[in-house]
C-alpha cells in the first residue's frame, strides 16, 4: 500500500510540473525545531499542509509542499553537547526521526528543507547582504529579556507573571553587542496593509494579535549572535564574527525551499504562497517575517493561517510543555488514516482541541467503522452474495443523494482554500449518513428475492455514493480511501473533483468485500494498547496482563509473559444477539463446572443456534468488560482471513475448562 502511494504521489507531482498554465499553490509548515522528537502538534500541523496539497491537486492546481527542519542556534548546541555530539551528528539524527515519521503518516513533502542545507545557507546570506547593502541593518548594544526556549527576547508586556508564556521559565537578561535589523522603520507600512488585506493573517483573532503588537512602537531586531558565545550557525556575510539569529535563518527557508532567486517556478509559487502556525509563533510568522519580506523589495505571503494548541489532561501539547504524544503508538492502534481522519475532524483551524484515546475511539467508530465501513460492507456482500461480485446497472438514480451530492462538490474549493476541514469532513459524512438511510429503506437484502432490477439499482446507486465519497476525502485518508476505490474495480489514478459527479461508476465492475475497512475498536483492546495515555497510565487491564500488553505494543513478548495467558476449552449453552448491534453475540459458556457470560463479535458469521453446542477456546483470566452494556467475562479466539472467520473449536472428547498449552 504504502508503494502504491508513493507512486500515485510522483504521478501527482510529475503531472504538476508539467502543466505550465496550471494556477500554482504553494503551501508551507514550519519548520521543526530538532531539540526533541515529532509529537501529535508537529504531527498535526503537516499532516494539515499535506491535506491541502491534496485537495489543491483534486481541484486542479500545481501545490507544491514544503516542510522541513530548523538546525541552528542556542538549544541546538546545548543539547548536542549534553550528549556528546556535534551539533551537525545531533540535528542529522533529530531531522531524520521527522523524515522517517512522515511518510508513515501519508505525508508526502514536494521537499523537506533543512537549514543546514547548502542552498538555504546560500539564501540567509543573500538576503542579509543586501539588507546589509541598503542600509537597513545596524551594529549596536543591547541589554533584554532573553528566553533560550523561544530563542527570542522576550518584552515585559509578553510575559506571565515574569515568566515566559510558552515555557514557564523567567527569561534571562542578556546585554551584548549585536547586528539590528530596522525593523521598526516599516511598522507602518504593514500596519496598513493589513488593513487594507485583512485576510492576510487568519483566524480573525490572530490577525487582531498582529495588529496588537503593531500599537506599540517595536523594537530593532537583533539578527546575531557573537561566535563567541555561539558558534553554530550561518556566518553574517559581512562579518566573520557573528552568526545569523536564528529565527532570521529559519524563516528565510520559505524562500530557499521553492529556488529563490535560482529557477523559473519560485516567483508564480511565491505569489500563492500560505503558511500553516501554530499559535505560539505568531509574532516572529506575523511580525518579523512580512517586515524581511517587504525590507528585501519582496511580495509577502497570500495567508498567515494560525491553528490552535492540542490539549491533553488541560495542558498544551508540545515539548516544551513536558507533554509531547507520541504518534507511532496511536498509528499502530487505530491506523494511519484513521489518526489523520480524527485530528483534521476534531480541531477547527484556529481555536484549540482536546485530545484523548476515548475521543478518538469513540469518532472512528461512530463515523468510519459504523457509517463508512459498515455500509460498504453490506452493499460489497449483497452483490457478492446476489450478483457474483460484479456491481449492477441502475435503472434510475436516486435524486436525493445526487442533490446532496451535487451541493458537497460545489463547496469543496471553498472549505479547501479556507481550510475548513471539519466542515467538509461532516458534510460528506452526513451523504454517507443519507446513503445509509437509503439502504436501510430500500431494504435491498430483500428486494433480491422479490424484484431484482430494483435491488440492483439500490446497490449500484449506493457505490456511486462510495465511490464519490472515497475520492472527496482521499486526500484525508489515502490509504483507505485507495483500499476502497480498488475494492470497487476504480482504476487508481490523479482524481480531479469533476470525476466525484454521479454516473462514474465503471460498468460490470468487479466488488470485493475483504476484511472490514475500518474494523470497530473495543474499549479493552484500545485502553490496553495504549495504557500510558488513559488516566495517567492506569487502565482497565489487569496487573497480571499490563507486562503482555507493554510489550505488545513493541511488537513482542517474552515466553513468560504468554504463560501469563490462561486459555481453556469451554462450551456454549445459551446464544442471543444483542439488541442494537449487528456483529456482537451474547454467548454464556461452561468452563467446567463455571458459567459464564463472553461478547464476541461474530454475529456476521454465525447465528445464535449455530454457536449453541459448540466447543470453543476463550481466553479465560481477562478482566470483566462492557460491550453495549453487556458484561463480558472472556475472549473467545478465532481464525480471520480474506471476509471468512472460524471459531477455533478442540477434540470433542476433551472436557469442558481443560487446559490448552
Amino acid at each position: 500500500m504504502k508503494e502504491t502511494l508513493k507512486d500515485l504521489g510522483r504521478q501527482v507531482m510529475t503531472a504538476a510540473k508539467i502543466s505550465k498554465n496550471m494556477k500554482s499553490y504553494y503551501v508551507t509548515t514550519p519548520i521543526y525545531y530538532v531539540n526533541s522528537d515529532p509529537h501529535i502538534g508537529t504531527a498535526y500541523t503537516t499532516i494539515l499542509a499535506d491535506t491541502a496539497a491534496r485537495y489543491q491537486r483534486l481541484l486542479g492546481r500545481d501545490a507544491y509542499f514544503l516542510t522541513g527542519t530548523d538546525e541552528h542556534g542556542d538549544k541546538i548546541a546545548k543539547a548536542a553537547a549534553a550528549k556528546g555530539l556535534t551539533p551537525q551528528q545531533f540535528v542529522d539524527d533529530i531531522s531524520g526521526r521527522f523524515r522517517t515519521l512522515w511518510p508513515q503518516l501519508y505525508v508526502m513533502p514536494d521537499r523537506f528543507i533543512r537549514t543546514t542545507d547548502p542552498d538555504h545557507r546560500a539564501v540567509v546570506q543573500s538576503i542579509l547582504q543586501k539588507l546589509h547593502d541598503q542600509g537597513d541593518t545596524y551594529f549596536g548594544e543591547y541589554e533584554g529579556l532573553y528566553c533560550t526556549g523561544c530563542e527570542r527576547f522576550r518584552t515585559e508586556k509578553e510575559l506571565v507573571d515574569g515568566k515566559c508564556p510558552d515555557h514557564g521559565t523567567v527569561p534571562e537578561i542578556v546585554k551584548e553587542s549585536n547586528y539590528f535589523f530596522r525593523m521598526s522603520k516599516y511598522q507602518e507600512w504593514w500596519r496598513d496593509y493589513i488593513e487594507k488585506n485583512p485576510n492576510v493573517v487568519r483566524p480573525e483573532r490572530y490577525r487582531n494579535e498582529v495588529l496588537g503588537y503593531l500599537r506599540d512602537p517595536l523594537e530593532d531586531l537583533c539578527i546575531s549572535r557573537p561566535k563567541e558565545r555561539l558558534s553554530w550557525g550561518i556566518e553574517l556575510p559581512f562579518d566573520k564574527n557573528y552568526v545569523t539569529y536564528v529565527w532570521f535563518d529559519a524563516l528565510l527557508n520559505y524562500l530557499s525551499g521553492i529556488g529563490y532567486g535560482d529557477n523559473d517556478d519560485w516567483q508564480e509559487r511565491w505569489a500563492n504562497c500560505e503558511h500553516l502556525i501554530g499559535k505560539d509563533i505568531v509574532k516572529p510568522h506575523g511580525i518579523y517575517w512580512p517586515i524581511m519580506l517587504h525590507a528585501a523589495g519582496l511580495p509577502v505571503f497570500k495567508h498567515l493561517t494560525v491553528h490552535g494548541y492540542w490539549n491533553f489532561r488541560d495542558a498544551k501539547i508540545s515539548k516544551s510543555s513536558g507533554k509531547p504524544i507520541a504518534v507511532e503508538p496511536l498509528i499502530s492502534v487505530f491506523g494511519v488514516d484513521a489518526v489523520r481522519y480524527f485530528v483534521l475532524r476534531e480541531m477547527v483551524v484556529g481555536l484549540d482541541a482536546s485530545f484523548s484515546v476515548e475521543a478518538m475511539q469513540k469518532r472512528i467508530n461512530s463515523d468510519l467503522a459504523n457509517d463508512l465501513g459498515n455500509l460498504f460492507s453490506r452493499v460489497a456482500k449483497l452483490i457478492g452474495d446476489h450478483f457474483e461480485g460484479t456491481i449492477p446497472v441502475a435503472n434510475h438514480g436516486e435524486p436525493e443523494l445526487e442533490r446532496m451530492l451535487g451541493e458537497l462538490r460545489g463547496n469543496v474549493r471553498m472549505w479547501a482554500d479556507e481550510m475548513k476541514w471539519h466542515v467538509l469532513i461532516e458534510e460528506t459524512m452526513q451523504f454517507i449518513r443519507a446513503t445509509n438511510r437509503y439502504f436501510e429503506s430500500s431494504a435491498p437484502w430483500g428486494l433480491v428475492k422479490t424484484n431484482r432490477d430494483e435491488a440492483a439499482t439500490v446497490l449500484r446507486n449506493c457505490v456511486e455514493a462510495l465511490r464519490a465519497t472515497a475520492i472527496l476525502l482521499y486526500p484525508i485518508m489515502p490509504g483507505k480511501m485507495t483500499d476502497l476505490l480498488t475494492r470497487i474495480g476504480e482504476p487508481i489514478q490523479n482524481f480531479k473533483l469533476e470525476q466525484t459527479a454521479w454516473g462514474h461508476v465503471r460498468t460490470r465492475a468487479k466488488m470485493k468485500k475483504g476484511d472490514a475497512l475500518f474494523p470497530r475498536l473495543e474499549e479493552t483492546e484500545v485502553r490496553t494498547a495504549l495504557a500510558d495515555y488513559i488516566d495517567g497510565g492506569k487502565s482497565n487491564v489487569t496487573e497480571q496482563a499490563a507486562p503482555i500488553a507493554r510489550a505488545a505494543t513493541d511488537g513482542m513478548i517474552s515466553i513468560e509473559d504468554f504463560k501469563k495467558i490462561e486459555l481453556r476449552t469451554a462450551k456454549v449453552v445459551e446464544a442471543e444477539r444483542i439488541a442494537g448491534s449487528d456483529k456482537l453475540l451474547k454467548l454464556q459458556i461452561e468452563i467446567g463446572d463455571e458459567k459464564r457470560q463472553i461478547v464476541a463479535g461474530i454475529a456476521l458469521y454465525y447465528t445464535p443456534e449455530q454457536m449453541i453446542g459448540r466447543q470453543v477456546v476463550v481466553v479465560a483470566n481477562l478482566k470483566p468488560a462492557k460491550l453495549r452494556g453487556e458484561v463480558s467475562e472472556g475472549m473467545l479466539l478465532a481464525v480471520k482471513w480474506d471476509d471468512k472467520l472460524e471459531i477455533l473449536s478442540t477434540p470433542e472428547h476433551a472436557p469442558s475448562g481443560a487446559p490448552i498449552s
